[in-house]
Order: C-alpha cells, then structure tokens, then sequence
C-alpha cells in the first residue's frame, strides 16, 4: 500500500500564491501517474487540476494552465503543485492521486485551499 501526506494549503488573498506538496511513502510502483484534483464548496466530483507520469510530460486543466504548474521529485516520490494568480474559484479542497497503470488510485487526504480577501 501507498500512502500519501499533503501539505501546503492554507488561505490566501486573490492573486496570491501557494504550493502543495504531496509525498509518498510505502510501497511505490513505476511507471505512476501522480497529481492533483480538486473538489470545490458544495460539489459533488473531483475535478483534475494537473498530473504527471513519471518522466512524462504534465496535463493541465483548461483553468489552470499558465497559473499552476505541476512537478515531481522522483527521488522523493513526491509531487508538487505551485499554484499563482489565485483566484476564488479556485477554493476547494485538493488531493493528491497516485495511479499506477493497472493498479486501483490511492488518494490523499486533501488539503483545503480557500482565496478570499
């Protein structure tokens, strides 16, 4: 098993910054597709925010892209999810997702993010 502790969350005013981090420790398959969802006040889903396969290229949400960028520390199994020009709509509550190819997805916890002013 997989588990995976976030950090990073917090508020902040709009167009402020923050960075989640997201690590992994037990035992960890490659290849893997680590990343972030979000799950916004009173919703119902989980919405992708940003993922990355190992050693691949990231996916970005049509909302985010050229705020947040997605990485990862292989060597630390962990990724990270730099997020600027936050906006209110961007509060929710973000997890992290480890999926290895032909595996069941291990969640994380989540972290609340709330832009207010």
């Amino acid at each position: 098993q997989v588990r995976l502790v976030e950090s990073g969350g917090g508020l902040v005013q709009p167009g402020g910054s923050l960075r989640l981090s997201c690590a992994a420790s037990g035992r960890f398959r490659s290849p893997n597709v680590m990343g972030w969802y979000r799950q916004a006040p009173g919703g119902n889903q989980r919405e992708l925010v940003a993922s990355m396969m190992s050693g691949g290229t990231p996916t970005y949400a049509d909302s985010v892209k050229g705020r947040f960028t997605i990485s990862r520390d292989n060597a630390k199994n962990t990724v990270y999810l730099q997020m600027n020009s936050l906006k209110a709509e961007d509060t929710a509550v973000y997890y992290c997702r480890y999926n290895p190819p032909g595996y069941a997805p291990t969640w994380g916890q989540g972290t609340q993010v709330t832009v207010s002013s």
